[in-house]
């Protein structure tokens, strides 16, 4: 299915929808299907809202953090570098993407 446009309210053709679901309303989105040849018009409405604040101690698996590893572990180094790891000349640390520690069980190494 092709999305081929996607309104939010107030802009036009959204008024009708707009007036069936007052503040509920979120946009409006127009869908092709080519297999059935067939044009679909979808609303996106609001259905619960609760709560929520978000995790701040959660890092982001992409973030990149700085890890201890010292110079005669030079094992561990290769394990880094082959990961993706670079090491950083400036901050004298190795830096690598968080999943990848996470996956490397080098969470304890990881430095501020």
């Amino acid at each position: 299915m092709k999305l081929a446009r996607k309104l939010l309210p107030g802009q036009p053709g959204t008024k009708r929808w707009v007036e069936k679901y007052q503040d509920k309303f979120v946009c409006l989105r127009y869908k092709y299907d080519p297999t059935k040849g067939k044009k679909l018009k979808t609303v996106e409405i609001v259905v619960e809202e609760l709560d929520w604040k978000p995790n701040q101690k959660r890092i982001p698996k992409n973030k990149i953090v700085n890890l201890r590893v010292e110079y005669q572990e030079t094992t561990l180094q290769r394990i880094v570098k082959g990961a993706g790891g670079r090491w950083n000349k400036e901050k004298q640390r190795w830096q690598l993407p968080y999943k990848e520690v996470v996956a490397l069980g080098l969470k304890e190494r990881m430095v501020k």
